[in-house]
C-alpha cells in the first residue's frame, strides 16, 4: 500500500475513536481546516485562537468545564481521593475535551478513551471497596507522545511504513504511570522521523497552533503541547533530545521540564533508528509538560523516586534537596542543602543570567523579556541576580550535539520513508536526503565523545568560577536562565535555531521552560532592524525571522514568550525550586498589562 492509501486507513479509526456526540458540528470548526494531506504542505491558516471553542461549543457540560479548567493537580486528585468526584466523570470529561481539541488541532494519533473509561471504572470500584486509591496518582488524565510503546496500539511515529503494528507491551514510563494509578487517555502527534520541530508527517497530518494557526506547535513533542494548553489532559509526557519538550511548551505557553538522564523512563520508545544508538551517541530524555510548575513537580515527585525500579535506563533518585559538601573556604555561611547554595549573601537563590549561545543573538522582543524577567528578580526578596559571561564552549556544543545525533549512515529511517514512497515533510527538505549517509568509524565517534568530555569539563567553570579547565571548589550558581530560542514562535516550517536547546542535552543539565507573557504591540519595533553585525550562517538565519523584507512581525502578536532555566547535571530538583521561584515572582509582578499575561 503507498503510504497515502495507509494515512486514509489509519485517519479512519482514528475517526472511529471519537464517539458522534463528542463531534463538534461543523460550523464550529474555523475555515481553512485543510485535510491532512494538504495541511502538510499549504501552510495558508487565518491568525486565529481556537482556544475558546471547547469552552463555547457546547459539548462540554458546567461539570466537565469545571472539571477540566478549574484544578491544578493536587486538588484534583484530592477531590478523586476524597469521592468528590470520580475517575469516570473525570475520565470522561477529560476524553471529550482532548476529542474537541484533536477536532480543532489534529494533535492526536491514538485516542484511547474507550480503555480509558474501563480503568476509571475499575479505579472508582477499588476505591468504593477498600477506601484507598490506587496509587497517588489515582485518576490523572495523562498523555504520551506517540513514541512510547502502548500494549495494543501502534507506535507508527507518524510513518506510514509503521503504521499497524500494534506494541506488544507498555513502555516502562506507560506501566510507572500506570502503578501510580494515572490513566493514559491518549498518544499524540509528532513529525515525520522525530527529527524536526514542526509537528507534520503524511500520516496523520499537521498539529496545529491553538493560539495562533499561523505559527507551529513545535516538535518533536508537538501534539503534547497542544493537548496540555488546551486541557485535554492535566500533563502529558514528551521526550527531547534538541528541545523537543521545551519548543512545544514555548509554542503553546505551557511549562517543560527535560530532566537529566535516567530521572524519568526513557526506554520502550519506537524512534525508527539503530535500537542502541542512543547509548554510544546522544540519549534523549523523557519529562513533562504542564500548566504549571506545581503541577510539574506533583508528578515528578512521585516518579523519580520510582523510576529505577521501572526503566534499565534509570538511576535510584529521590525528589527533594539533598545534602551537598560544606563550602571549603571559612568565610562562607551558604547552608549545605536546598538551593540557595552559590556564594552570594547567604541563603539567597543565586541566579545567573546567560544573554547569548555564542551563535545567534537573540532578537529584540526575546532580549526585552529577559530583562524584564530579571529585573524582577532583583527586586524580588531572596534572590540574587549575576551577569554571565558566554562560556567560549556552550558555542561548540550545538556542533557536537548535532554531529552525535548523525552517528549512523541514516539507512533505517531511509528504509522505512522509502518503502512507501513517502515524501519529506517541509521543515526536512534541505535538511536531510533520502539517501544513506555515512556511518562514523569507531575513531570518529571516540573524537567526538572526547570532544563532548572536554566541553563539559570546561563547561563546569560556569557554575564554579573555575577557568580554562572549569576546575572549581564552590558552586558560584544555583541556575541560569536564558532564552528558550533566539526567536518568537515563528511561522509553520520556519523554526531555526535549536543551539539554545540542544547544548544542554549533550551537557546533560535538566532545563525547563517558563511561559512569562504575549507578545505585545510595543514588542513590534516596526521600522527599525537590528544594528548588531551578522554572526554567522545560523544567525542570519535568524534574522530573517525579524527583518520586515522577509517577516510580517505583526503575525507574532500575542503569541507566548518565555524564557529557559537550566541547573547543573542531576540537580533536578533544584531546577524544579528555581522554576518555581522564579515563575511565583514573574506571576506575582504587576507592571505589565493585564492583556500581556498568559
Amino acid at each position: 500500500m503507498s503510504y497515502k492509501e495507509i494515512s486514509q486507513r489509519k485517519l479512519a479509526e482514528l475517526d472511529a475513536q471519537i464517539p458522534a456526540e463528542w463531534r463538534l458540528h461543523p460550523s464550529q470548526i474555523p475555515p481553512g481546516m485543510l485535510s491532512p494531506a494538504e495541511s502538510v504542505t499549504n501552510v495558508q491558516h487565518d491568525r486565529i485562537s481556537v482556544m475558546h471553542i471547547p469552552r463555547s461549543c457546547g459539548l462540554l457540560s458546567a461539570r466537565e468545564l469545571a472539571l477540566t479548567e478549574t484544578h491544578d493537580v493536587r486538588s484534583l486528585l484530592h477531590a478523586l481521593a476524597t469521592q468528590q468526584t470520580t475517575a469516570e466523570e473525570v475520565t470522561t470529561a477529560f476524553s471529550k475535551r482532548a476529542a474537541i481539541a484533536h477536532q480543532l488541532t489534529r494533535c492526536l494519533t491514538e485516542p484511547l478513551f474507550a480503555r480509558a473509561l474501563t480503568r476509571a471504572r475499575q479505579l472508582d470500584a477499588h476505591l468504593q471497596r477498600t477506601g484507598q486509591p490506587v496509587g497517588p496518582l489515582h485518576g490523572l488524565p495523562v498523555s504520551v507522545k506517540d513514541s512510547f510503546h502502548v500494549h495494543g496500539v501502534d507506535a507508527s511515529i507518524g510513518l506510514a511504513a509503521l503504521a499497524h503494528q500494534p506494541s506488544a507491551a507498555d513502555a516502562p514510563l506507560v506501566a510507572l504511570l500506570t502503578s501510580l494509578g494515572a490513566i493514559v487517555l491518549a498518544k499524540t502527534n509528532v513529525p515525520q522521523t522525530l527529527g524536526a520541530l514542526d509537528s507534520a508527517n503524511n500520516l496523520f497530518g499537521r498539529t496545529l497552533n491553538p493560539l495562533n494557526r499561523q505559527l507551529t506547535a513545535g516538535g518533536s513533542s508537538g501534539g503534547e503541547g497542544v493537548l496540555v494548553a488546551m486541557r485535554g489532559v492535566m500533563v502529558g509526557f514528551g521526550t527531547d533530545i534538541g528541545g523537543s519538550i521545551r519548543v512545544p511548551a514555548l509554542c503553546n505557553g505551557v511549562y517543560g521540564f527535560k530532566p537529566s538522564v535516567g530521572r524519568v523512563p526513557y526506554g520502550g520508545q519506537e524512534s525508527g533508528q539503530l535500537a542502541g544508538k542512543a547509548r554510544i551517541a546522544l540519549q534523549a530524555v523523557a519529562g513533562p509538560l504542564a500548566r504549571s510548575v506545581a503541577d510539574l513537580g506533583a508528578v515528578l515527585e512521585h516518579i523519580v523516586p520510582r523510576a529505577e525500579l521501572f526503566g534499565e535506563d534509570c538511576i535510584p533518585g529521590f525528589w527533594g534537596p539533598f545534602p551537598r559538601p560544606a563550602p571549603i573556604s571559612s568565610f562562607s555561611s551558604c547552608p549545605t542543602t536546598g538551593v540557595g547554595q552559590g556564594q552570594g549573601q547567604a541563603g539567597k537563590l543565586r541566579v545567573g543570567v546567560l544573554r547569548s549561545d555564542g551563535l545567534v543573538e537573540p532578537l529584540p522582543p526575546i532580549a526585552r523579556v529577559l530583562d524584564e524577567v530579571a529585573a524582577v528578580l532583583r527586586r524580588t526578596p531572596g534572590v540574587e541576580v549575576v551577569e554571565v559571561p558566554v562560556p567560549a564552549a556552550l558555542s561548540k556544543c550545538q556542533g557536537v550535539a548535532g554531529r552525535l545525533m548523525g552517528v549512523d549512515d541514516g539507512g533505517p529511517m531511509v528504509d522505512l520513508l522509502t518503502a512507501t514512497d513517502e515524501p519529506l515533510i517541509p521543515w526536512l527538505r534541505g535538511r536531510m536526503r533520502l539517501a544513506r549517509g555515512r556511518a562514523l568509524s569507531i575513531e570518529q565517534l571516540a573524537g567526538l565523545q572526547a570532544q563532548r568530555t572536554a566541553l563539559e569539563r570546561e563547561m563546569l567553570g560556569m557554575w564554579t568560577g573555575g577557568e580554562g579547565s572549569g576546575a572549581g571548589a564552590e558552586r558560584v550558581l544555583d541556575a541560569i536562565m536564558l532564552p528558550a530560542a533566539p526567536h518568537p514562535v515563528p511561522e509553520l516550517d520556519r523554526w531555526n535555531a535549536v543551539g539554545y536547546a540542544s547544548s544542554f542535552v549533550l551537557l546533560d543539565y535538566p532545563a525547563g521552560v517558563i511561559p512569562v507573557r504575549k507578545f505585545g504591540e510595543r514588542d513590534l519595533e516596526l521600522g527599525v532592524e537590528m544594528a548588531a553585525p551578522v554572526r554567522g550562517s545560523w544567525d542570519k538565519a535568524n534574522r530573517a525571522l525579524w527583518t520586515e523584507k522577509t517577516v510580517d512581525r505583526r503575525v507574532y502578536l500575542d503569541s507566548p514568550l518565555g524564557i529557559q532555566v537550566v541547573t547543573p547535571k542531576q540537580h533536578d530538583y533544584d531546577l524544579f525550586r528555581a522554576m518555581e521561584i522564579i515563575d511565583r515572582a514573574v506571576r506575582a509582578e504587576g507592571t505589565w498589562e493585564p492583556s500581556a499575561r498568559l
